[in-house]
């Protein structure tokens, strides 16, 4: 099995053995597995060698390309103008993706691959300041986020109250400034009616923000816990 890593640093793998590349085939196959449909080799090379002209671009899309095919298994299809990566690549990016998704849909039922994966580390290639690979960043951390909150949120409605926790806290451990995850949490805490609990956290989170921001939680965060201060 050939497996692209892409959480933590670039890697990979065939059989358990790491193969080596360089540079610039590194980027063309993350680029690629970060994208699942053909692309335009125009794009590709545009993207990846922006600041050349266009036939440098295309030039260097060519020598990463065959350096690619050096390596014997097959990594890169091409079909005709678009390229993309080859099927029997595994990439762990993808996978977050996948799960995010089926968590983020209401109709799917909650299983226990759904849950494991929750307390899974890695940024998207952190050493890696290209453009393109923030954008794609960024996407992936938000689309962790929700999925995150949403698993939460439907582990507390089961009555699973200690998976949703640890879905909360590994929403909180990932973005401490975003007010959702610390709602989703607390909504936890009132669930289980665990009240002490929910204005703890109500009152680090206030901390937190002022003390980082200078700003104070929502209307929307002071209406839920409206329910616990009112008694």
């Amino acid at each position: 099995m050939l497996r692209l890593q892409l959480l933590d640093s670039f890697e990979l793998t065939h059989g358990g053995r790491r193969l080596e590349l360089p540079l610039p085939a590194q980027r063309l196959l993350a680029f690629l597995a970060l994208h699942d449909q053909p692309t335009l080799r125009g794009y590709v090379a545009g993207t990846l060698w922006l600041e050349s002209n266009e036939a440098h671009a295309a030039g260097s899309l060519r020598s990463a390309l065959w350096r690619t095919r050096r390596m014997g298994p097959r990594l890169v299809e091409s079909h005709g103008r678009r390229l993309e990566l080859a099927s029997v690549v595994a990439v762990d990016v993808r996978a977050v993706v996948t799960w995010a998704r089926r968590v983020l849909d209401p109709s799917t039922e909650l299983n226990g691959a759904d849950v494991a994966p929750i307390w899974r580390p890695g940024q998207l290639l952190p050493d890696w300041y290209e453009d393109w690979v923030e954008i794609e960043r960024e996407r992936l951390r938000e689309l962790r986020a929700h999925a995150l909150e949403a698993l939460c949120h439907r582990l507390t409605a089961a009555g699973r109250f200690g998976e949703a926790t640890e879905a909360g806290l590994a929403a909180v451990r990932d973005e401490p400034l975003r007010e959702s995850a610390h709602r989703v949490l607390i909504g936890v805490h009132l669930a289980e009616g665990n009240r002490a609990a929910a204005l703890h956290r109500y009152r680090a989170f206030a901390l937190l923000l002022r003390e980082e921001v200078g700003m104070s939680p929502s209307s929307r965060m002071e209406q839920l816990m409206a329910s616990v201060t009112a008694r």
